[in-house]
């Protein structure tokens, strides 16, 4: 494997999930749709580079180069840039000014590079400075609370804090649900229902737009895991 990474759950009310990882030789590999934007710090033979990679509005190709040390940062749904909207970060990898060796410009401020042991340190100094925020309102709308603001407002803060519709959010979390139960074992047809799909050829489309993937293949990519 060219890539070997570990993941940790955060208990910062801004991070969902922190990745850290190596890469062994140049890879590459089909990656699913993504409603949640990142922060990626890469260092190569001492060098370093940090990138913000918007929400991925469908699946696509994922690259690596080798021998890099790699830490992701996930964001949790709701969490924004008020200088960075995510409607302008969708699709496209940003790469950020270096302010020097171990540190880089953001919002016109330079920032030390973190680690993934200091990461929750470094995004509460984001939020501290207001370059980091958090839209509750954007959190309940996806719990399916009931909202006090009108449906355009609505939508103009899906778009502005996460760059996604609420319904394409949706969508890319079923796609990734059947994705799961398929890869877990259970047949296309009780998947198809579980999920709520109309019928195979709409889950096979949705599967391939938002997971990369047809039913078929993440079967068998689920059967060579189990062995």
């Amino acid at each position: 494997m060219s890539l070997v990474y570990q993941e940790r759950l955060s208990d910062s009310p801004y991070i969902e999930l922190v990745t850290h990882g190596q890469t062994q030789s140049v890879g590459r590999t089909i990656r699913p749709a993504e409603s949640h934007w990142h922060m990626v710090f890469v260092k190569v033979n001492d060098c370093f580079r940090p990138i913000i990679v918007g929400p991925l509005s469908m699946a696509g190709i994922a690259s690596w180069e080798g021998e890099a040390e790699i830490v992701w940062v996930k964001f949790k749904l709701g969490t924004f840039m008020p200088h960075l909207p995510a409607k302008n970060l969708m699709n496209k990898e940003t790469f950020l000014p270096e302010a020097g060796k171990h540190s880089f410009w953001l919002n016109s401020t330079t920032w030390e590079l973190p680690t993934h042991e200091n990461v929750e340190t470094f995004v509460q100094r984001l939020a501290r400075n207001d370059i980091v925020r958090f839209d509750p309102v954007v959190k309940t709308a996806l719990e399916d609370h009931p909202q006090d603001v009108s449906p355009r407002t609505l939508r103009h803060r899906f778009l502005h804090t996460i760059g996604l519709s609420q319904n394409n959010i949706r969508q890319i979390e079923r796609a990734q649900r059947a994705s799961f139960l398929l890869e877990q074992g259970k047949t296309i047809l009780d998947t198809v229902y579980e999920v709520g799909y109309f019928d195979q050829p709409h889950m096979t489309r949705s599967l391939k737009q938002w997971v990369g993937y047809t039913p078929a293949q993440i079967i068998a990519m689920g059967e060579a895991r189990r062995g």
